[in-house]
């Protein structure tokens, strides 16, 4: 299912207990992040709206309605839970230790793969660096028949006489 979160308000801006609290509602209600939202598969919204020192927390259901273009229109229907919030005890940590409270420790950071890239289709292709190699050198399997014969050696070796075998 698919959630969309929307805050209004001018006072989640303004005032710090109240920055906190977005911050809080923002870090239970997160889900995926997405780059793009598919208007089909949107389902619900949280809407938070700050307003004479109250918050108002109201959930919808996303209906797609058939309109005369391509783009359907949308209707929101209440759902519950609606809740009316109120600001009453705050009391704030200071800004060291609610700074160290957001630190993350350097092991949940991914590191970036080297020469690793992905295609549309999810296959992962990596890129390997390697010297040129010298085919001359390269080892092959040796069989009988390709072996050169002494008078080949010779007219290689340029008229050079091979060899006598001892003779039993």
């Amino acid at each position: 299912t698919s959630l969309l979160q929307v805050t209004v308000g001018f006072i989640f801006s303004q005032e710090t207990c109240h920055l906190f609290l977005l911050n809080t509602l923002s870090d239970f209600f997160r889900g995926p992040t997405v780059p793009n939202i598919r208007l089909a598969g949107l389902e619900y919204v949280l809407h938070f709206t700050a307003v004479d020192g109250k918050i108002y927390m109201r959930s919808y259901k996303v209906l797609l309605k058939k309109s005369g273009c391509k783009i359907p229109r949308i209707e929101l229907e209440e759902i519950g839970p609606s809740l009316d919030l109120v600001m009453r005890r705050t009391h704030l940590a200071s800004d060291d230790l609610y700074k160290l409270s957001l630190k993350q420790p350097k092991g949940l950071k991914p590191k970036k793969k080297k020469n690793i890239s992905h295609d549309v289709f999810g296959t992962t292709y990596g890129r390997i660096h390697m010297q040129k190699q010298d085919l001359s050198k390269l080892q092959t399997r040796k069989m009988k028949g390709l072996k050169k014969r002494p008078a080949e050696k010779s007219a290689e070796d340029g008229g050079a006489t091979p060899k006598k075998s001892k003779s039993a």
